[in-house]
């Protein structure tokens, strides 16, 4: 099995790192410096968890002549989704499986409207790692996978893709309904990103504070009136097990939105926020925090706005 890494931030590094660190041949797709340093040193990773350690992968900028690849990784921002999966399609072999490790609930739909039906795999990727320097990554916490095609259905390549993340120390898991493991992660980290990033505060601060602590609750309950008018099977108790979750989370916990916020980047606004206000709309269900989330972070989407 050939594994191409789209994207060797801290998702992709350290997913990357811990298939490759197992024997595994892993390729992944960087950029300037992070690129020149993991080619020159290895892809280093610095664990809360596991220690420090270095992993031997092919760091190459463009999956041109490098295929075919078996497995693609797809661990970019989500507004990189389509042109990253255009560059790699012609590198990637019949049937591979293109599996989205990203923030979001719509970016199999842009895989597969890119590349065509069927190539999709789903992908909830639960883990806390960013880029601390170029070539090194710094895994916080957790650091487990729930796979699954979006129809359901058994099939050999998810088997694979699970069975290879497996022997390289990974628990990763196969969801009998991907669409709801991926929509629970959405109500969590669109609750936790919104509001630690527009209060510029760690979870503790936010549980600590009832209106913030009242505000994550209640985006949660939108997103989940949300997820039902779409026709995603739920559980009645959603909102709270995610309250509960949420309340375990080490205080210092901010989230990737916060951290591209107070550091000027991009944001992944339009997957998180931006998807449940304009779904809402469709559907008739009214999404009001939500949208306050949005249109207050939206002067920020595409990085620093200027002075």
């Amino acid at each position: 099995m050939r594994i191409l890494v789209v994207g060797a931030g801290g998702v992709g590094g350290y997913f990357g790192g811990r298939l490759a660190r197992a024997g595994l041949p892993v390729t992944v797709l960087a950029r300037g410096a992070h690129l020149e340093a993991i080619r020159r040193d290895g892809l280093r990773v610095r664990s809360a968890i596991e220690g420090e350690w270095v992993a031997k992968v092919e760091a190459v900028e463009t999956a041109e002549g490098h295929g075919p690849f078996d497995v693609a990784l797809v661990c970019v921002k989500s507004f990189d989704t389509a042109a990253a999966v255009a560059a790699i399609g012609p590198a990637l072999a019949p049937g591979a499986a293109v599996v989205s490790l990203q923030n979001g609930v719509d970016n199999e739909e842009t895989i597969d409207a890119v590349l065509g039906p069927g190539h999709a795999v789903g992908g909830i990727a639960y883990v806390f790692a960013t880029i601390e320097a170029p070539g090194v990554i710094v895994h916080r916490f957790a650091g487990r996978l729930v796979l699954g095609e979006l129809d359901g259905r058994p099939s050999p390549r998810v088997e694979a893709v699970r069975a290879a993340f497996q022997a390289a120390g990974v628990p990763a898991e196969i969801a009998p309904d991907v669409r709801r493991a991926l929509w629970e992660k959405y109500l969590f980290i669109s609750a936790q990103a919104g509001v630690t990033a527009l209060a510029r505060a760690p979870i503790g601060t936010i549980r600590a504070v009832p209106e913030t602590w009242r505000m994550y609750r209640l985006i949660l309950e939108e997103l989940a009136a949300v997820a039902r008018a779409a026709g995603v099977r739920l559980g009645d108790d959603v909102v709270e097990a995610t309250l509960r979750a949420a309340s375990a989370v080490a205080p210092d916990a901010t989230s990737s939105l916060h951290h591209d916020l107070t550091h000027g980047r991009p944001l992944e606004l339009e997957a998180l926020h931006g998807h449940a206000v304009r779904l809402g709309e469709r559907l008739g269900v009214p999404t009001p925090m939500v949208f306050g989330v949005y249109a207050a972070l939206k002067p920020h989407a595409a990085g620093a706005p200027p002075a």
